[in-house]
């Protein structure tokens, strides 16, 4: 048995227009209908250019097969989530643009920028791009 990719991540999102509009704008995913009985009243899948979900938003009272405690942000155990990424300049554009604050780093031995900002849920989101 090994891991291959990680599949998705799920967020539990308080409102959901607000939040499929910043991860669409900030990352260009698109924004597609979950399976039943999901319905895009309780729920978005959103995908890169490839169809490959790579968040699903949930609101609140979407049907869940394994529940627990929902509480809002801070996210508990959660420190941050990781994504690979490609156009750092475009990027810092697109947040600019949406006036999303944020902090950059660089690691120059790996060849790595990084980009950290909050989601609408206060997710602390790690964006890499390496070799940029």
């Amino acid at each position: 048995m090994s891991v291959e990719a990680l599949e998705h991540i799920n967020i539990i999102a308080t409102d959901l227009d607000h939040s499929e509009a910043f991860y669409c704008g900030l990352l260009l995913l698109r924004s597609i209908a979950a399976p039943p009985p999901l319905t895009p009243d309780n729920a978005r899948w959103l995908v890169d250019e490839r169809d490959v979900a790579i968040i699903h938003l949930n609101s609140m009272d979407a049907p869940r097969k394994f529940d627990r405690d929902l509480r809002p942000a801070p996210t508990g155990a959660l420190h941050h989530v990781a994504l690979r990424c490609r156009g750092y300049e475009a990027m810092l554009g697109r947040l600019n643009q949406m006036g999303v604050r944020y902090h950059q780093n660089e690691l120059p031995t790996i060849n790595l920028k990084q980009i950290f900002l909050s989601d609408p849920q206060q997710i602390l989101l790690e964006l890499n791009f390496f070799g940029n």
